[in-house]
């Protein structure tokens, strides 16, 4: 079981992180909420552990983006905020369950392990609706790239290359299949084209943690790191 805790609580999230570790449970950790849906990406858990006060934003603001994107993971809330009217928002805004603090380890285990045993809540997304480079994902199902939780603005011939790419990550695409993905059927249109859009692609993509590289004679490739 994968578990993205989202807890700003050093002390909490040391022990929670070698608590839940301790029962097997592999727990990958995030601190501030801005940062929050790239990690949760990132990670590609089981299950979610989010605090609700978080630095940067509001923890239940990153609920309410990752729901946006369609990600399905499940969600437990942990918050000091115990009113039955933050429990409300919490549960229409997009979570599965609910635990106030103070809370006792063995309780939050067993409804950690409930959650993971929900069908079809299982995961992010299938992956054949789900493609990942570094912090770029592109989901099928929208037909958008988003970057860190955000669409990534790209016209449909780059749209057109980053899938390509991004199906085959780490691995080269020839210039001339990138061709007759990115401008199907145009005949009057060079070959050299395809270098046009690398590079206004490659501009965009100069936050993202990834890198478009040129292989000589092969074609290109998307690698996740700089």
């Amino acid at each position: 079981m994968k578990l993205f805790l989202v807890e700003d609580d050093p002390s909490m999230q040391a022990v929670l992180q070698r608590t839940l570790s301790r029962r097997g449970i592999e727990v990958a950790v995030c601190g501030d909420g801005r940062q929050a849906l790239a990690g949760w990406a990132a990670a590609d858990p089981d299950v979610v552990l989010l605090d609700l006060t978080l630095p940067g934003l509001d923890g239940l603001h990153v609920l309410e983006q990752a729901r946006k994107q369609g990600w399905q993971t499940p969600v437990l809330i942990l918050t000091a905020r115990g009113t039955v009217g933050d429990r409300i928002v919490g549960l229409n805004t997009g979570a599965d369950d609910y635990l106030p603090k103070p809370f006792d380890l063995d309780e939050l285990e067993a409804r950690l392990r409930a959650l993971h045993r929900r069908k079809p809540h299982a995961a992010t997304e299938p992956a054949e609706h789900y493609l990942r480079v570094g912090d770029l994902h592109y989901d099928k199902d929208s037909g958008a790239v988003y970057h860190r939780g955000q669409v990534l603005e790209l016209t449909p011939r780059e749209l057109a290359l980053m899938q390509a790419l991004m199906s085959k990550p780490g691995h080269a695409v020839s210039k001339e299949r990138l061709f007759e993905l990115v401008f199907p059927g145009e005949d009057a249109v060079q070959p050299e084209a395809i270098e046009v859009v690398v590079y206004r692609l490659r501009k965009k993509l100069a936050q993202a943690q990834v890198t478009l590289m040129t292989l000589r004679g092969l074609g290109y490739l998307l690698k996740a790191g700089q």
